[in-house]
């Protein structure tokens, strides 16, 4: 297989162990598979010895995840470290590895910060990181590296190869769990030591504002648009940004602002609000489409499951001619034409040469056998 490309992905909205299982998804399902990790928004969090709580999940809770949400299961795992590693990979496609940021040379974290990364080792021993974030040391951006094998001999790091199911990528629909807020809030209000519970709040309201950002972008595949979420999701923007002020001031020995905590138990709610809101309905229409109109309808349905422009698809692009079309995909477009055009179809004309066009599909919504 070819190297996948780091910056297929959407890396802005995912965190460091998320942005690789991603390009491995995408390497192995086609373009944006990996908005599945959006499908489910939860707000669970987990307590740590002598540390406030976090919304971080466990690596387990991750690798776990990559086979729920996208289809890609851990067929080996290993603990290794110095050469070890190269030995593991010998003779395998792609392996996922979680080390220690401040070891791995061609990150940010270089020397400076402890925390679990992953990248991708290929069997050319070319590194794939698509992560991508600012730090106080400058940007971590998504590329590709070739560093000599003594910079990836390791303390110690966890290796996984990863294959995709038979099944192919899970179909998923938008699902929210809201969890336990007033618990997470209270172990930040209570906290004496100030600065450490804003410094942690960074983290917290970064990592909420990415998931939330994936969660959105996994909506508007499935029928909401971006504006309904926009000023949602620039309140969690501005929320993170005011956490970030508010740490800085903290450190300066100033206070931090009296209502960051009832803003983030805010947010929180608000999320329900709008992440619980069906997609916005269609226009009602006193009888059915047929046509022009008939045919902008089907094309917007294929467009938000194909990811393909409309105007394509209205020219005559073939369903199968795109690399995102599956029999999943398929099944997707027929339950969304029947369920937004309020028709059901007859089985006996749901046969390939049928469905593989926006023409082949009006000409069949319009058949006799059709059922409004």
């Amino acid at each position: 297989m070819a190297t996948p490309s780091p910056e297929s992905v959407h890396a802005n909205l995912m965190d460091c162990v998320q942005t690789n299982l991603a390009v491995l998804a995408d390497h192995h399902y086609g373009p944006d598979a990996h908005l599945n990790l959006g499908a489910h928004l939860s707000f669970h969090w987990r307590h740590r010895p002598g540390e406030l709580p976090t919304v971080e999940p466990s690596l387990a809770k991750q690798i776990a995840a990559a086979e729920d949400l996208l289809g890609l299961v851990a067929r080996d795992r290993a603990t290794v470290c110095g050469p070890d590693l190269f030995d593991w990979a010998a003779g395998r496609d792609l392996v996922y590895v979680v080390a220690d940021a401040y070891e791995l040379p061609w990150v940010p974290y270089y020397g400076r910060k402890h925390m679990e990364h992953s990248f991708l080792l290929a069997p050319d021993c070319t590194i794939i990181d698509a992560y991508a974030n600012e730090t106080p040391w400058g940007p971590a951006t998504p590329g590709t590296w070739k560093p000599v094998q003594e910079q990836l001999c390791l303390p110690q790091a966890e290796v996984f190869h990863f294959e995709p199911i038979m099944a192919g990528l899970p179909r998923l629909t938008p699902s929210l769990d809201d969890g336990n807020v007033d618990g997470y809030i209270a172990a930040y209000e209570r906290e004496p030591n100030r600065t450490r519970a804003v410094e942690q709040l960074t983290l917290e309201t970064w990592l909420l504002t990415r998931s939330r950002k994936l969660h959105a972008a996994f909506h508007q595949v499935h029928g909401r648009t971006a504006d309904e979420l926009a000023e949602h999701l620039r309140g969690w923007d501005s929320l993170s940004e005011q956490t970030y002020l508010a740490y800085r001031r903290v450190l300066r020995g100033r206070d931090e602002p009296p209502w960051l905590m009832d803003r983030l138990a805010g947010m929180l709610a608000a999320d329900r609000v709008v992440f619980d809101r069906p997609p916005r309905a269609r226009d009602v229409r006193s009888g059915p489409l047929t046509g022009d109109e008939l045919r902008g309808a089907i094309a917007a349905i294929a467009s938000a499951v194909l990811g393909v422009t409309e105007a394509k698809l209205l020219d005559g692009l073939e369903f199968t001619a795109l690399p995102r079309f599956s029999s999943f995909r398929l099944v997707e477009i027929i339950e969304r034409l029947e369920d937004e055009l309020g028709v059901e179809l007859d089985p006996a004309d749901l046969v390939p040469e049928n469905l593989h066009r926006v023409d082949d599909l009006c000409r069949i919504a319009q058949q006799p056998g059709v059922r409004a």
